[in-house]
């Protein structure tokens, strides 16, 4: 069972004036990590030297030329272009884009492959990395027309998951995004990532209200009593343990979050900003609904503290372990899925 075995996990280094290399070096400076999986970073050799001598990190990398010629027990580098870039850190740069588009792209490419099992992104700037190539407001939305399925960003740790049925979307244009058809999606797809993904047997789901206070019963807006609520209902009554909509302002800081499985926020910051406060920087940014694995950690390029060897390696190693859970659990479900007798022994 490949679950059983080392998992081959593909990197993208980021913007290369970020902190992305330097978070991928330390993580991968403690050689146990190497007992665990095979790392495959798709960069440069000249890039990795150039990073662990301004870094001053110790860590030994094997250059190969395919991701399928990595070795196990290595740091494993592909060497997806052969010139050397100009690496300026800290500065936002055209060429600081162009060579993260070309890292992604490859990993992404071996993931396709199944080169490698699973894809872990070092950050990139949302704006040097535009190009005919890549127009769109992140990796969500390019990784959910590379791979099958709907992608959806769900922000994890060991005891508090948070998904969005709006991500990058102004505020002003949250409320119209915002659809019976979208909510059922959405919820949808984080139930069936609860399941399969994480193990979770009957998912308990919380979805918080659009509007203040869930619109008061209509005096601070109607999408969640007119929208938000019907759907829902009809959700629960399907046999999804779905709840809400619940007022967000008292929601995490009154521990209810601790009741579910998972909440859904209506917008980027009202679920990433309570999540990053009581994450403290070991979240992770998990793509559900892919037919791949992708993690990412859950912070940008910080370019303000990039080259200085002060960026937190924490986020992208968990960014690492959750990669190879969710590939693992996947693994399983296939096969208590596909054996009758498994699933009637209640395993699944």
């Amino acid at each position: 069972m490949k679950s059983e075995e080392r998992i081959k996990v593909g990197i993208s280094i980021g913007d290369l004036n970020g902190i992305g290399s330097e978070i991928i070096l330390k993580t991968f400076e403690d050689a146990r990590m190497l007992e665990l999986c095979t790392p495959v970073i798709f960069g440069s050799t000249k890039v990795m030297s150039f990073q662990k001598k301004l870094l001053k990190l110790d860590v030994i990398y094997q250059g190969i030329d395919r991701a399928d010629n990595a070795v196990h027990g290595k740091f494993n580098v592909v060497n997806v272009w052969k010139e050397t870039p100009n690496i300026e850190p800290g500065k936002e740069t055209e060429e600081g884009g162009k060579y993260a588009l070309l890292s992604l792209k490859a990993a992404v490419e071996a993931l396709k492959k199944e080169e490698v099992d699973v894809l872990v992104t070092a950050p990139i700037n949302k704006h040097n990395i535009q190009s005919d190539d890549f127009k769109f407001p992140g990796h969500t939305d390019y990784l959910a027309k590379e791979l099958e399925g709907d992608a959806l960003m769900f922000m994890v740790t060991d005891d508090l998951r948070v998904g969005l049925l709006t991500d990058h979307v102004p505020v002003k244009d949250v409320a119209d995004h915002i659809t019976p058809e979208l909510i059922r999606k959405k919820v949808t797809i984080i139930h069936d990532s609860l399941l399969k993904d994480f193990r979770i047997r009957r998912p308990k789901i919380a979805v918080l209200g659009i509007n203040p206070h869930s619109g008061d019963q209509g005096v601070i807006g109607k999408e969640d009593d007119e929208v938000m609520r019907p759907t829902l209902q009809k959700l629960h009554e399907e046999g999804m343990l779905v709840y809400g909509p619940y007022s967000a302002d008292s929601f995490f800081g009154s521990g209810a979050y601790k009741q579910f499985d998972a909440v859904v926020a209506a917008y980027h910051d009202q679920g990433l900003i309570p999540f990053k406060t009581l994450s403290f920087g070991n979240g992770v940014n998990y793509t559900a609904g892919l037919s791949r694995v992708r993690t990412s950690p859950d912070h940008g390029t910080a370019f303000d503290m990039a080259g200085k060897g002060k960026a937190d390696h924490h986020s992208f190693k968990e960014a690492v372990f959750t990669a190879m859970q969710v590939f693992r659990s996947r693994e399983e479900y296939k096969e208590i899925t596909a054996n009758p007798l498994q699933k009637a022994k209640g395993k699944l």
